[in-house]
């Protein structure tokens, strides 16, 4: 039984490095587009506009709505993952460390702003595949997605452009920075990911993600990784 622990630990350590470098990836592709200056994705927005009525940090801001969110998935019966939870303290944490240390400046002409962006919307992707190929749960949005799909049977893509538009409008109201950059991250992220899901060779419709729950009892030893893939 000792031997099986160990081995659960040894295992979870292992699959940290990829975690974090997924979410200090993400951190760097969030300020990068929202240095570009030219708008933001609709979660972007709508933290921007929190952090514009706030004393708050964006990087905190991202925190304290991935916490309300991850709160609000596990009152629909979502049980968030170690990486779920790690995606709502880190990505913000390295995003105001990562700000703090000054090492982004915003090109002077519309073609390095755009490079920018794109660069940020590219880094993105891969810090998805990075920190979702552990399987050790997805972030705290596509949680509370999941989460409503089920409440209210209705598909994926209507539930997350509601998701996704109110968030939009909302940061918008707040004054959040909406531009060209919205519509372009809106309409190449899906693809950045899905390349470096390619490259990676990472199939998200096979496997499953471990639950916190699921974890906890495999460290004890009382659930195997089979019985969690079943």
């Amino acid at each position: 039984m000792e031997k099986v622990i160990k081995n659960e630990w040894l295992e979870l350590m292992k699959k940290m490095p990829s975690l974090f470098f997924g979410f200090i990836l993400y951190a760097m592709g969030i300020l990068l587009m929202r240095d570009a200056g030219m708008g933001m994705n609709p979660w972007g927005v709508f933290h921007m506009g929190v952090a514009n009525h706030t004393p708050l940090t964006l990087g905190q801001v991202t925190q304290l709505v991935g916490l309300i969110i991850l709160l609000l998935s596990f009152l629909l019966k979502i049980v968030p993952g170690f990486g779920s939870v790690g995606n709502m303290i880190f990505i913000g944490f390295f995003i105001d460390v990562i700000d703090s240390l000054n090492i982004i400046n915003t090109p002077t002409t519309l073609f390095g702003r755009g490079l920018m962006l794109i660069i940020g919307v590219f880094i993105s992707g891969w810090a998805t595949y990075f920190y979702l190929q552990v399987r050790l749960g997805a972030g705290p949005r596509d949680g509370l997605m999941e989460g409503l799909v089920k409440l209210t049977d209705k598909p994926v893509w209507l539930i997350r452009g509601i998701i996704e538009f109110t968030a939009l409008i909302t940061g918008f109201l707040l004054g959040g920075p909406v531009g060209i950059g919205t519509l372009i991250t809106a309409t190449t992220i899906g693809f950045s990911v899905e390349f470096a899901f390619k490259i990676g060779k990472y199939d998200s419709k096979k496997g499953v993600h471990t639950d916190i729950v699921q974890l906890y009892k495999m460290l004890k030893g009382t659930l195997s990784p089979e019985e969690v893939s079943q």
